[in-house]
């Protein structure tokens, strides 16, 4: 699971959000030359128009004439970071209030649906991302449905009951009856110590949520779910001068709110082995590692990217290869990276074969990692992790959803030119930096490692 590649953050929206797009086809668009990939044509990249509203709305617009559809995509940039340590999961909930109808359209799904629309959303910890697909000549449905529910959702205690039920059951049925559904309280809660990063998304515990007021409620609202703190995408069969026309009807009238300025914590760099032994009702026991790795827009974020996937992504990766298919400790195991825009979490996680211990998976991990420290990976072991990665992006671009969606993270982030250039980033990393990123964060000091075992073996 990447999810630096698909900026959709599946990593920290496994439980809250199945992915709905599918990819209509798949095309090659990339031929091997001498062992390296061709590079896209200018005729191929992807062409935007970005402009800014006075309430300070960020819209982009991309034209495509290939499909009868049109992406709409509001970013906001709220997330699980951005609540009080007393009361998380706001974020979350919010993402299911945004759902609850305004004064106008009292059921949101209703009116997209008769368009022969669909919607859906998620929230991680760093944003919340609201979307709908639909046939490009009823975009305006989709543009008045969202620019509603900016400025007059309906949030009374009706809908805020309704939702907090939901929410609370979620957490229940998720995390605290699902085997490993806590494991990211307890490994995140280990590697931070004060940054916000170290309680997920659907929140610390399920009592914050069922707690909350309308007061509480409409706060959070008002203070980041305006124009000034969004980022509209559309993207598909659109004119630009017609859809920048609807834009300013639609949203051009609704009233900035106050700027945000984040204050978090920064996390301290971590200096000392951290470890943790948790037991609970699961099918075996498991081990997870975790490595602090820089923010997304660090130059070594993409060398780490890579170093994940020759750690594990593919039965060919090392992990995979000599751990599980050679000397078969593991029936399970997984490298990758949270993907977060500040500093990160690299992430290796196994569960032991029939009759192997964990100490023992964890010296054999341990033991790889030694190995990338002190060998350069040859060039063609390198290059086909490259082509991978690229094969991912251009995947990842081939409808106009995942491109609205890719474009407004790019732009949250601050470099919109990813959406065309983020792969020659990845080409340009090279052997030595992939060893040099293996000695500098994958050390004991900078590790926390979480032992999840059966409840089952607790009193042995």
């Amino acid at each position: 699971m990447k999810s630096s590649r698909l900026p959709v953050f599946f990593f920290q929206i496994l439980k809250i959000c199945p992915p709905t797009t599918i990819f209509l086809i798949l095309k090659r668009i990339f031929l091997k030359k001498e062992n390296q990939l061709c590079r896209l044509k200018n005729s191929d990249l992807i062409k935007f128009v970005k402009f800014e509203l006075k309430n300070g709305l960020r819209v982009l617009v991309h034209e495509d004439k290939s499909t009868p559809m049109v992406a709409v995509n509001v970013l906001y940039d709220v997330g699980a970071k951005d609540e009080l340590p007393e009361k998380t999961g706001f974020a979350h909930l919010f993402e299911h209030l945004m759902f609850g109808g305004t004064v106008a359209a009292p059921n949101f799904d209703e009116p997209l649906q008769n368009a022969g629309g669909d919607c859906n959303a998620f929230t991680n910890s760093d944003l919340t991302n609201f979307y709908d697909i639909l046939p490009a000549e009823n975009l305006e449905i989709a543009l008045w449905l969202e620019s509603d529910r900016m400025k007059s959702l309906k949030i009374n205690q009706k809908s805020l009951s309704t939702q907090q039920k939901v929410v609370v059951e979620e957490f229940k049925e998720t995390c605290l009856n699902e085997p490993y559904g806590d494991v990211w309280h307890h490994l995140n809660g280990m590697a931070y110590q004060v940054h916000p990063y170290k309680w997920p998304t659907i929140g610390s515990v399920p009592k914050h949520v069922e707690d909350a007021n309308l007061e509480d409620v409409k706060h959070f609202y008002s203070k980041f779910y305006a124009p000034n703190n969004a980022i509209l995408v559309i993207a598909g069969n659109v004119e630009l001068e017609q859809t920048k026309a609807l834009v300013e009807k639609w949203f051009g009238h609704i009233p900035a709110g106050v700027p945000t300025r984040r204050s978090l914590s920064q996390e301290p760099e971590q200096t000392a082995f951290r470890q943790l032994t948790k037991f609970g009702k699961v099918p075996m026991d498991a081990i997870y590692m975790a490595f602090h790795m820089p923010a997304r827009d660090d130059q070594n974020y993409y060398t780490i990217d890579l170093l994940s996937d020759v750690l594990s992504n593919g039965q060919s990766s090392r992990l995979y290869r000599r751990l599980l298919k050679e000397q078969q400790l593991v029936s399970v195991i997984d490298c990758y990276i949270t993907g977060n825009i500040d500093p990160g979490l690299l992430i290796i996680e196994a569960k032991p074969a029939e009759g192997k211990q964990l100490e023992e998976v964890e010296a054999a991990i341990l033991k790889e990692i030694e190995i990338l420290k002190t060998e350069l990976l040859d060039e063609r072991e390198l290059q086909k992790i490259k082509n991978k990665v690229e094969s991912n992006l251009v995947f990842s671009e081939m409808n106009v959803l995942n491109k609205a969606i890719n474009l407004a993270f790019y732009e949250l982030i601050g470099d919109i030119d990813l959406i065309n250039t983020e792969g020659e980033r990845y080409q340009q990393v090279t052997a030595e930096g992939i060893r040099d990123a293996a000695r500098k964060i994958l050390t004991r000091e900078n590790c926390s490692v979480l032992y999840y075992k059966m409840a089952s073996t607790q009193d042995k």
